[in-house]
């Protein structure tokens, strides 16, 4: 008999509804970003600036499944050639401490894994030392973030996310119907 692991796949609704914006504006800055729904997908989009000591722009929202099992994220999307974040928060707050993986992108559709320990943990773009890894159990909120200090147009489609067991990592999986 032969015993084999279910991957276990946990998708976030590709709904624009839950999406907040946190730009630089909580700083003086003035750059924009929103989520928003494209053909299916959804896209993050906006002007980066650097005016007033800004640069960055960025969405989150809730995560409200138990993630106690996962050990990466996997998206599939389409950039414009920018790197961006995948951050994680371990709690409800607006600020704090955040986890976060940079990714670069193309004008191609990829499909982008993340483990946990890829995540460093941050806070207002420094390093936290001592803030220990991911918790799957605590991940609370995830989002994007561009602050990769070139001002101008951004836009990111976003066709799933999916947080993934150990079973389910670096193996394909095929997305949710849109």
């Amino acid at each position: 008999m032969i015993l084999g692991m279910l991957a276990m796949t946990i998708y976030l609704e590709m709904n624009p509804g839950p999406w907040q914006s946190v730009n630089d504006g909580v700083m003086g800055g003035v750059s924009s970003g929103r989520m928003s729904e494209s053909g299916g997908s959804l896209r993050f989009e906006g002007q980066l600036s650097l005016e007033n000591s800004g640069g960055f722009a960025s969405v989150r929202r809730q995560v409200d499944q138990d993630l106690s099992k996962t050990t990466a994220v996997r998206m599939e999307l389409r950039g414009d050639g920018r790197t961006y974040q995948f951050r994680l928060r371990q709690d409800d707050r607006f600020d704090g401490v955040a986890w976060r993986a940079e990714f670069p992108t193309s004008g191609e559709w990829q499909t982008i894994e993340l483990s946990y320990d890829q995540f460093i943990p941050v806070f207002r773009g420094r390093r936290v030392p001592g803030a220990g890894p991911v918790a799957p159990a605590n991940i609370r909120q995830a989002g994007f973030m561009l602050a990769d200090k070139t001002p101008g147009a951004f836009a990111l489609e976003i066709r799933s996310i999916g947080f993934l067991d150990s079973a389910g990592a670096s193996q394909p999986v095929s997305a949710p119907a849109l």
